[in-house]
């Protein structure tokens, strides 16, 4: 009974005011702003649907990275290659490359959508990110020899500032 009475005393402290929420979802909103303006932001992937299969939830440390010209890919993969390479020595599309074509334009008033296209030795892969003000994230990734595959997450504004 006691246990059960600081439980309910300490519940209101652990609670966050709505003007705590807003002034946090402002804060997002200008740091993942700032992220898509500089072109430096990492996202964090939660989950993937794969073309052929039900969509998954997956482990920790996944991300896609814009790093002005330059995209990091360390994704998993799971659906049809058509045409293997003999230069493929990686599970997953994993990989950092020079982007060859981007563009970015503002879909809706709360987010912002990127076209993404890179060469690697293995394919040609075309990302399409779409990132809302409040951090979330969908990557949707076509290539040239394999199924489509598609992840969300979150658009990491965290790290951005000790990357700098």
């Amino acid at each position: 009974m006691i246990l059960g009475l600081l439980l309910l005393a300490t519940l209101p402290m652990g609670c966050a005011t709505s003007q705590e929420r807003m002034e946090r979802l402002a804060e997002t909103q200008q740091a993942v702003a700032e992220a898509l303006a500089g072109r430096h932001w990492q996202i964090r992937v939660t989950s993937m649907s794969p073309a052929r299969y039900s969509s998954r939830m997956v482990s920790y440390g996944y991300f896609l990275e814009l790093k002005g010209d330059t995209l990091e890919s360390y994704l998993p993969y799971v659906g049809r290659v058509y045409q293997a390479s003999a230069f493929s020595t990686s599970q997953g599309l994993n990989f950092e490359e020079t982007i060859l074509n981007y563009q970015e334009a503002r879909a809706k008033k709360d987010m912002t959508r990127m076209e993404l296209q890179v060469k690697t030795r293995e394919d040609l892969y075309h990302f399409f990110v779409e990132v809302y003000d409040n951090g979330r994230a969908t990557i949707r990734v076509r290539a040239q020899n394999r199924d489509g595959i598609s992840f969300d997450g979150d658009c990491d504004v965290t790290e951005r500032e000790a990357v700098k």
